[in-house]
């Protein structure tokens, strides 16, 4: 439904913008077209910050953002990108014509996403709407206050929400479109998109793109 926003797997997002291609969590990608304007990384899991697939969209005009706590990680990836720009969980910046807002991202009850270790959602301004890509995550109150037209939430649970926590998420936050992610490599399968499709409530749509 949307195709200027493409998950390729897991949580490896690209969206086209005015300012160029911005590839989020870059992983386990068939292609090197070395085209990202920008690459976000949402937190230092190897599933999320991996230099090797960075290596095959970034170019040396290409502009990394990554979280302030892993800047030292992010080092790592530093030959292959321009320059490296980190950001706080709360904050609004604009970087090089991108509009750019952050999230906390963590689990509540799990272990695996601390909040105290700084990692995060964002929301872009892209074609006069607001998009949020979650990151891993649980249904937070920051999530909650998130205002967006596009959501891209995790729902394959483990490590983040579940189907049903996600979609319960989308209910009340009420984009235009939910877009189901992190599922179908590492945890979950098609069957949580679909689950998570059945239980959002209408008049939100939702667009299951891994697999299409």
């Amino acid at each position: 439904m949307i195709d200027f926003i493409k998950v390729f797997s897991h949580s490896s997002i690209m969206i086209n913008t005015e300012s160029g291609a911005v590839y989020i969590d870059p992983f386990k990608l068939n292609d090197s077209p070395k085209d990202a304007a920008f690459i976000l990384v949402t937190h230092d899991h190897y599933d999320h910050f991996s230099p090797e697939d960075i290596a095959k969209v970034a170019n040396s005009n290409t502009i990394l953002v990554v979280p302030e706590k892993m800047a030292k990680k992010a080092n790592e990836a530093a030959r292959l990108v321009k320059e490296i720009v980190t950001v706080k969980q709360t904050e609004s910046k604009e970087i090089a014509g991108l509009k750019i807002e952050t999230i906390p991202a963590y689990n509540t009850l799990k272990p695996f996403h601390t909040k105290s270790a700084g990692w995060v959602g964002y929301i872009l301004e892209v074609k006069g709407q607001r998009i949020y890509i979650a990151g891993d995550t649980d249904a937070t109150k920051e999530a909650r206050e998130v205002k967006c037209d596009i959501a891209l939430v995790p729902v394959g649970g483990t490590y983040t929400m579940d189907a049903k926590k996600a979609a319960e998420l989308i209910n009340e936050m009420q984009p235009k479109v939910a877009i189901p992610v992190h599922y179908g490599s590492i945890v979950g399968s098609s069957k949580d998109a679909d689950k998570f499709a059945s239980l959002v409530k209408a008049p939100v749509e939702v667009d299951i793109k891994i697999g299409k």
